[in-house]
C-alpha cells in the first residue's frame, strides 16, 4: 500500500470495525516512535466509541506534549486488506494544530509485521 507523504510525514487511511460498525479514517500518521495506536475521538464517535463511566483515563506523553486518553478494544483495525482483530487502541482529542485522524503505533506495526519502504513510500504487512 502506498504511503501518503504530507509535510514530510507518512500517512495512511485505516478501517476500524467496532460492534458491527465500520469507519474509514483518513490522515493516520505512521509513527514508529509511538508505542500505541491512538485514534481521534471525533472520528470514532461515528461508530459509537464513546468514553464510558468505567473507563480508566491515561496520560500519554510525546514530543508534542501530553494528552489524556482512554482505551477501547476494537473488533478489527486494518489497512487495505491487512489488519488485526481484537486490538486495544487509545482514543483522545488529538488537537495538535493540524489535521490528523490518528497515529498508527508500534503495537499495530509489530503485530502486523509491517515492512516500511521509505524509498518507494510503501507499507506492506505479513498478516
Amino acid at each position: 500500500m502506498q504511503l501518503i507523504l504530507r509535510d514530510d510525514l507518512p500517512f495512511v487511511e485505516l478501517t476500524v470495525i467496532y460492534k458491527g460498525y465500520t469507519i474509514e479514517i483518513p490522515s493516520v500518521l505512521v509513527d514508529t516512535g509511538s508505542a500505541s495506536t491512538i485514534l481521534a475521538a471525533d472520528q470514532v464517535t461515528v461508530i459509537n466509541i464513546f468514553p464510558e463511566p468505567e473507563d480508566r483515563l491515561f496520560t500519554i506523553r510525546g514530543v508534542g506534549g501530553s494528552e489524556v486518553v482512554y482505551s477501547r478494544r476494537v473488533d478489527r483495525l486494518q489497512i487495505g486488506m491487512s489488519g488485526l482483530n481484537n486490538l486495544e487502541i487509545e482514543v483522545g482529542g488529538m488537537d495538535y494544530g493540524f489535521e490528523i485522524g490518528g497515529i498508527l503505533g508500534m503495537d499495530f506495526l509489530t503485530q502486523a509485521g509491517a515492512v516500511i519502504d521509505l524509498r518507494q513510500m510503501t507499507i506492506e504487512f505479513s498478516t
